[in-house]
C-alpha cells in the first residue's frame, strides 16, 4: 500500500545539492552523460561486437548447447577463493593460456578490474612505471593505488619520446613497467610493439623493464586466428603480461591475464578485485568457451576477412566527403587520411554531439565521444564497425554524414574567396593548428 509519504519527495540534501551543481556543470558543457539504449531496428556502428558474434544466430545455438551439455549451476555463488572456483574454469584457463601461447591464465570479471589488478599489485616501491598519455582509465586507476614510486607518461605511440623517457628511469628504478594499448580504443591506432621491445632491450639489457599490453581491442582480430597482436608479431617471450578481455569480439565479458604462474599464484593472493568479488557465472564462463572454440576451429577467420574488407570500404566512401568537409571552417570537421588500421573509424570535430544525433535520428548509432573521455581538442563521433555490417549501411551511413556536411555548408556566410579549408587530415593546404595535449592528470581525470 502507497502512503503519502511513499510519494513524496524529500527536501535534496547539502550532498545532493552540490552534486547536483557539478551535473549542471557538466552539462553546460556538453560532457553530462547519460544512459541510453538503441532502437529496435537501428544500424549498429557503436558497439566493440567487432565480429558480430553477439548477434550471430549460431553462436548462440553452440552457447545454448553448451549450457545444456554441461548441467551448469548459474551462479559461480561466491568469490574464486572461496566458492566460486571449479574445474571448469580452470580447463577455460588453460584452454585460453594454451590458445594464446601463454604460461598460464587468470580469469577475471572484466577488463578494468584485470588493469586495476595488475598496476595495483604488480609495481613494488621503487619502482617505476611509464605508460602511453592514451592509456585506458582503468590504468590510471591502479596507478592510483600502486605502491610504485615513480610515474611517468610518454608521447602517444611516439618512439623517441618513449626512449628519452625510458633512459630516465635506468639510474632509480628497481623494475621499470611499460604500459601500453596494442590496439587503442578511441583512436584505432597500433601501438608499435615490435619497436618498444626493441628499445627496451637496448636501454635495459638485463630483465628488470617489463612490457604490460592491453590486447582488448586486438582479441579475436588480429594475429593466427584471432590470437591478439603480441602472438601476431612473435612477442610472447618478450611481454611480461597480456590482458585479454572477452566483452568486443568474443561477444561476452570477463578477461584474463595471461602471466607466469608465479605472477598468477601472486596476483591470487593480493589482488583485491580477484578476492573480494563474486566470480563469474557459469553462463559467462560457457559462452567465453565457444567463443575460444570458435577461434581455435577457425570459424572466425571469414568474419575477420569480411571486417577487413569493410574498412577499406568505408574509408573510401568517407573519403568522397572531401568536397563537402573542406568547405567548411577549418578544424570543424576532419576526415581520416588513411585507412584505419582497426575498426574504429574518430570523425573529429568541434560538436560531435550534432552529428551524431543527427545519425542517430535517422537509426544509425554512433556516439560522441567527448572531453575528458578523450583529450581536449580532440572531440570526435566513434564509429565501430562490424563484420556483421554491410556495404548498404555503410553506404546509409556516409550519405546521412554527406547531408549533415550539406547543411552545414549551406548555412556558411558568403564569401568572397572561393578557396577552401582543409578538413582531411594529410591534406596539400594548410591544417588545423595543433592541441595541446592534456597533462597525465587530466587524463587521470577519465
Amino acid at each position: 500500500m502507497t502512503t503519502k509519504g511513499d510519494t513524496e519527495r524529500r527536501s535534496p540534501t547539502s550532498l545532493e545539492q552540490a552534486l547536483a551543481t557539478a551535473l549542471r556543470r557538466r552539462e553546460s558543457q556538453s560532457k553530462l552523460r547519460t544512459l541510453k539504449s538503441s532502437s529496435p531496428g537501428s544500424v549498429d556502428f557503436s558497439s566493440n561486437d567487432f565480429l558480430s558474434l553477439a548477434t550471430t544466430k549460431e553462436f548462440r545455438e553452440e552457447y545454448l548447447g553448451e549450457l545444456q551439455q554441461q548441467i551448469l549451476p548459474v551462479g559461480s555463488t561466491g568469490s574464486r577463493l572461496l566458492d566460486g572456483n571449479s574445474q571448469y574454469a580452470e580447463r577455460l584457463e588453460q584452454q585460453i593460456a594454451a590458445f594464446h601461447g601463454a604460461e598460464s591464465g587468470l580469469l577475471i570479471g572484466s577488463g578494468f578490474d584485470a588493469n586495476v589488478s595488475i598496476f595495483t599489485c604488480l609495481p613494488q616501491p621503487g619502482d617505476t612505471v611509464l605508460y602511453d598519455e592514451l592509456i585506458h582509465a582503468s590504468v590510471h586507476d591502479g596507478l592510483r593505488m600502486s605502491r610504485a614510486t615513480t610515474f611517468l607518461s610518454f608521447k602517444h605511440n611516439c618512439l623517441d619520446d618513449f626512449q628519452a623517457k625510458l633512459k630516465l628511469c635506468t639510474s632509480s628504478s628497481q623494475n621499470v613497467f611499460v604500459a601500453v594499448e596494442s590496439v587503442y580504443s578511441m583512436d584505432g591506432d597500433l601501438a608499435p610493439l615490435s619497436e618498444m621491445v626493441s628499445i627496451m632491450k637496448e636501454v635495459y639489457p638485463g630483465n628488470n623493464c617489463h612490457l604490460i599490453v592491453d590486447e582488448a581491442h586486438a582479441t579475436g582480430v588480429y594475429g593466427p586466428r584471432g590470437s591478439g597482436r603480441v602472438s601476431d608479431l612473435g612477442l610472447e617471450q618478450d611481454v611480461l603480461v597480456r590482458l585479454h578481455t572477452f566483452g568486443k569480439a568474443l561477444g561476452s565479458n570477463g578477461a584474463v591475464i595471461l602471466c607466469s604462474p608465479t605472477i598468477r599464484s601472486y596476483l591470487i593472493n593480493y589482488a583485491r578485485p580477484i578476492i573480494f568479488t563474486t566470480f563469474l557465472s557459469y553462463p559467462n564462463l560457457a559462452a567465453v568457451k565457444v567463443a575460444y572454440d570458435w577461434l581455435a576451429a577457425g570459424k572466425t577467420e571469414t568474419l575477420s576477412s569480411q571486417l577487413t574488407h569493410l574498412i577499406e570500404y568505408m574509408y573510401a566512401r568517407l573519403r568522397s566527403l572531401g568536397p563537402s568537409a573542406q568547405r567548411l571552417e577549418a578544424g570543424s570537421f576532419t576526415l581520416p587520411d588513411a585507412c584505419p588500421q582497426s575498426a574504429i573509424f574518430a570523425l573529429m570535430m568541434q560538436q560531435p554531439r550534432e552529428l551524431a544525433a543527427y545519425c542517430q535520428a535517422a537509426g544509425f548509432v554512433v556516439r560522441a565521444v567527448m572531453h575528458p573521455t578523450v583529450p581536449l581538442g580532440t572531440e570526435r563521433v566513434r564509429v565501430c564497425l562490424h563484420a556483421g555490417n554491410t556495404e548498404q549501411e555503410i553506404d546509409a551511413l556516409v550519405d546521412r554524414v554527406r547531408q549533415w556536411l550539406e547543411q552545414k555548408v549551406a548555412c556558411l556566410p558568403t564569401s568572397s574567396s572561393d578557396e577552401p579549408s582543409v578538413q582531411i587530415e594529410g591534406a596539400s593546404a594548410p591544417a588545423p593548428q595543433a592541441v595541446q595535449t592534456p597533462s597525465a592528470a587530466v587524463l587521470a581525470k577519465l
